[in-house]
Order: C-alpha cells, then sequence, then structure tokens
C-alpha cells in the first residue's frame, strides 16, 4: 500500500479477526515507533508488547473505553518515565503521540486495524506487564485484522470540512 492510501485506509478498529499478526509485522509496527520523532531526541517512550489472551483480556481494564484490547491479536503499552513539570510531560505526551500514530499508520500499510486508548488504571498495568513505578503507562494500542473486512482507503470521511479546518495566512 502506498502511503497515502495507508493513511486514508487507517482508522480505529475495535472488533478483530482470530488472526495472528506475524512476529517479522510486529517488529515493523514497533520499529516505526522507535523511529518517530522527538523533541530533543529524549524519545521518551518504551513499548510493551502484549498476546497472550488472559493478559490481554486483564489489560482491557486500563481504561473504560479499552475493551477491544482483550479482543485484538496484540495490544502495545506506550510507558513514559514518571516526569515532573509540566514542560517535560507536554513534550512527552506529543512525543507519545507520534510515536503511536507512526505504528497505528504502518500497521494500516500491513492491512492492521488499531484502536487506542488512554492506559488509566497505572496498578493495572504493575500487574500484567511488571510497569515499574519509575514509569507510568500513557497508551495502549491493540491491533488486528479488522473482523469486517480488509482496510481500504475511506473515501467519505466523517470529518469536518476541508475549507472549515484550515486556514490560510490568517484566521
Amino acid at each position: 500500500m502506498e502511503t497515502w492510501d495507508a493513511y486514508r485506509a487507517r482508522r480505529n478498529v475495535r472488533e478483530f479477526s482470530t488472526t495472528a499478526i506475524p512476529s517479522e509485522v510486529l517488529d515493523q509496527i514497533l520499529e516505526a515507533g522507535r523511529r518517530a520523532p522527538s523533541a530533543k531526541n529524549r524519545q521518551p517512550w518504551d513499548f510493551v508488547v502484549v498476546t497472550e489472551r488472559a493478559a490481554l483480556e486483564d489489560l482491557s481494564k486500563v481504561w473504560v473505553g479499552a475493551g477491544h484490547v482483550a479482543r485484538s491479536a496484540a495490544t502495545i503499552v506506550i510507558a513514559t518515565p514518571v516526569e515532573s513539570g509540566a514542560d517535560a510531560m507536554s513534550h512527552a505526551e506529543f512525543d507519545l503521540g507520534q510515536a503511536t500514530m507512526a505504528m497505528a499508520l504502518v500497521a494500516a500499510d500491513h492491512g492492521i486495524g488499531s484502536g487506542h486508548a488512554l492506559a488509566h488504571d497505572q496498578e493495572v498495568l504493575r500487574s500484567v506487564i511488571g510497569l515499574p513505578h519509575t514509569h507510568r503507562g500513557a497508551y495502549v494500542l491493540a491491533l488486528g485484522f479488522p473482523s469486517a473486512g480488509p482496510l481500504h482507503p475511506i473515501e467519505r470521511l466523517d470529518r469536518r470540512p476541508f475549507d472549515e479546518v484550515v486556514h490560510w495566512h490568517r484566521w
């Protein structure tokens, strides 16, 4: 798939088939996250990949909107060091968002759907993945082949119109 097609095909998927994701594809998705841009090249991320069904079911309890994690083929926990100071936290959040989107885009390139969610309950994370107290989970990115069929570029997008969103030179 071409980048533009993968980008237009990427969507939040919350129902997955039972097909496993090949390990080399998971590695490429993770490599995309590792290569994401970050402020001052701090790379404030660690990725924990979970594929065991019981652990995925437990992991789905990190946030009220993370039920799809239990049905995923794999879920990546995106963790970051606990930081003090608003600037460090906002830089990290921006960087983690870029890493998350990079992984979602590469997943879409392979026909794999993704669904992100907040990682709210840190105690659940600590019990499921052994997250140390020096880090906090920020997001989870559930991955799997969509049960509704292959990804394809979305032509009728549910988004605000281009001319309403884009402003040239001034508001």
